[in-house]
């Protein structure tokens, strides 16, 4: 019968193990290997064979244990919702800025990924429940009510949050401004019959773009038309979809001399449309976005958008969060943190150009 050979324990080094490799007990290992002040009791021949047994063993401090003690766990925690459909770009960039702060002050990071806002809150609570520090949420809509369910012990803040929140920092950009200089910047450009490819009426960002489109038409005199708003959710196949109905349209006459979208995914599926139906940009129809996420510098011609500080404010979000996690850990007065507001840039490139000499028809 062949020899039993004995399978190898998986299992990390425990001080436990390492105290009766070195001949002591776990406490005097744990006392060395934690850096306890009662360490200078124990002899260097002792410490010694304690180090050496630990890298014989390869131990590594439990840091879930050592959290529980200095009640932090050194992690922060990012919600956000995914449909599974398309790369949210907008959430890399916001979270690559999390992660570069996070990073920069040896923090962790989990993800905890939502399929919609207002029915996935009740899981937030559970977000809480000791795995993480504090919590960053990245668009949410929930209302206030709904807030409530976060536990107080948790510190949160937002990056654009549908609804002014109490107890909850809110970042956000300055979004009307920057539509009303995207429309202004066509207008500029001699275009006067303007498309708006807008968001989700619902939704606080869709509403504060439309109203700075509507400024910047109302600052050069030129008449509001609703005919060329058209509603879209913030996909690429949302912009698809949308103009591409609006295209076909019975009532539909001229092609708009230029669209302003609401963010660059909506910009990319209106020129998906327009390219479709054999439409060129700019030469035919211009187009503008808002966001500059990695996709507008990807398009063909790159994409003219407003660009708001996405990675900034994953940054601050990360500054404003240790902040406040800080100050209940200290046991000192939180600061009276308000809602931070980014500026918004305009980036000119490919996608916008003057207004064309001849407006399509598309209907006879």
């Amino acid at each position: 019968m062949p020899p039993v050979t004995r399978r190898k324990s998986l299992r990390a080094a425990t001080l436990a193990d390492v105290g009766r490799e070195a001949g002591v007990s776990a406490m005097a290992a744990s006392t060395v290997l934690n850096g306890a002040r009662t360490s200078s009791r124990i002899s260097p021949e002792t410490r010694q064979r304690i180090i050496e047994a630990a890298e014989k063993l390869r131990y590594r401090p439990n840091a879930a244990a050592r959290a529980l003690a200095d009640r932090r766990m050194n992690t922060l925690g990012v919600a956000a919702v995914f449909d599974g459909n398309q790369l949210n770009q907008y959430f890399l960039e916001v979270f690559n800025g999390v992660v570069e702060a996070a990073a920069r002050h040896n923090q962790n990071t989990t993800v905890f990924t939502l399929h919609d806002w207002h029915k996935d809150v009740e899981r937030l609570p559970g977000f809480c429940d000791g795995r993480i520090d504090g919590l960053i949420l990245i668009g949410p809509t929930f209302t206030r009510e709904a807030l409530e369910m976060l536990p107080e012990h948790t510190p949160c803040v937002a990056v654009h949050s549908n609804h002014d929140l109490p107890r909850l920092v809110n970042l956000e950009s300055d979004e009307e401004k920057g539509a009303r200089d995207a429309t202004a910047y066509l207008i500029s450009k001699g275009h006067r019959r303007i498309m708006h490819l807008a968001g989700p009426k619902d939704l606080l960002g869709a509403q504060r773009r439309l109203r700075g489109y509507k400024r910047a038409l109302a600052d050069a005199r030129i008449e509001f038309d609703p005919a060329l708003v058209v509603q879209a959710d913030f996909s690429m196949e949302g912009g698809t979809l949308a103009l591409s109905r609006w295209l076909k349209e019975p009532t539909t006459r001229l092609l708009p001399q230029a669209i302003f979208c609401a963010n660059d995914a909506l910009a990319m599926g209106a020129m998906e449309a327009l390219a479709k139906m054999g439409f060129r940009v700019p030469t035919d129809i211009s187009i503008v976005g808002f966001d500059d996420t990695l996709a507008a510098r990807s398009t063909v011609p790159q994409l003219t958008t407003v660009r708001q500080p996405l990675r900034a404010m994953g940054v601050k979000g990360v500054e404003v969060l240790l902040d406040r996690i800080q100050s209940i850990h200290s046991e000192k007065s939180e600061r009276a943190w308000k809602n931070i507001v980014f500026t918004t840039e305009l980036v000119e490139r490919g996608s916008a150009g003057p207004a064309p000499k001849i407006v399509h028809t598309l209907r006879e």
